[in-house]
């Protein structure tokens, strides 16, 4: 971050601008950092002339950061990380623990397992906030530039400095209605593909997948009628179709509140390496390494 007149510069603005980006509103900032939003308008002004940019412009009725600010916002984040380390005592008390955690993960972690992970967080540390984000359609370094503080799920990163952890060894199985023609008798993968149809779960939007390939293998070929983004909004679709489709053991919960069936994949599969990964500045953090254990027992059965 270049500034001219460094000596000049409040470092209290590092805190102020983290916040205003992470909330992306002056009166969401004012709430967070308990000052009034003339106040908080007022830092944002200062703010703007310490880094030569508008930071956050408005767009209709909301506001966003300036590619400037976006550009800083990793860098600003991992400041105040590190500050807050210094002057956080390795026992840290958690109810005293006001914090913002963006959690990036399939949707199913959210549907099924959000309840359990929300309820630990209004019992352990009442001051955090859990924000879980959709998995998007694009790859990106969602833990290095700080969008994200932990990311749970089948984590394919590459990137050197991240730090994963697996939690578990998962498969898929296949998912259908309660009385599905498929589930009378014994399920061979020709009857698998020929006698249903497939609906599949993609974020890209894919119409073929490792069912596709094991079956390929076997000299068959399955009918794929649609794809949707997200397993839960497939398994609304599952339960009011004759179609098929796949879960997983960390959305099984969802699938059987909503009545649904699950049977074996008769199919040689390979298995899903369900984990967690964050960027090393969190590695000492007590508050993240909290969210970390939480996460773990909730999803480990």
């Amino acid at each position: 971050m270049r500034v001219t007149q460094s000596a000049d510069v409040d470092l209290n603005l590092l805190l102020a601008l983290d916040v205003l980006l992470e909330e992306q509103s002056v009166q969401g900032a004012a709430r967070r950092l308990h000052l009034s939003e003339p106040a908080m308008s007022r830092t944002l002004g200062r703010i703007r002339k310490a880094l030569g940019d508008p930071v956050l412009v408005r767009a209709g009725r909301r506001m966003v950061p300036t590619p400037r600010a976006l550009a800083v916002r990793a860098e600003v984040g991992a400041v105040v990380e590190r500050a807050r380390a210094v002057f956080t005592p390795a026992d840290t008390d958690l109810t005293t623990v006001v914090r913002t955690f963006s959690i990036l993960g399939h949707d199913a972690i959210a549907a099924a397992h959000g309840p359990a992970l929300l309820a630990r967080a209004a019992a352990e540390a009442p001051g955090v906030r859990l924000r879980f984000l959709s998995e998007s359609h694009l790859d990106g370094p969602f833990l290095r530039e700080g969008t994200a503080d932990l990311e749970v799920g089948v984590i394919d990163t590459t990137s050197p400095e991240v730090r994963t952890e697996l939690l578990l060894d998962d498969r898929m199985v296949g998912v259908c209605r309660p009385g599905h023609p498929l589930l009378d008798g014994e399920l061979t993968p020709e009857r698998f593909a020929r006698d249903a149809d497939h609906l599949i779960v993609s974020r890209r939007g894919r119409l073929h997948g490792p069912v596709d390939t094991a079956l390929a293998e076997l000299g068959l070929e399955r009918r794929v009628v649609g794809t949707v983004g997200s397993l839960p909004s497939s398994l609304f679709v599952l339960r009011d179709t004759d179609l098929v489709g796949l879960d997983t053991g960390w959305g099984a919960p969802l699938a059987r509140s909503l009545g649904l069936v699950h049977f074996d994949v008769p199919l040689a599969l390979p298995p899903l390496r369900l984990g967690m990964a964050w960027h090393p500045r969190y590695e000492a953090d007590p508050a993240h390494a909290w969210l970390r254990k939480v996460v773990r027992e909730v999803l480990v059965p």
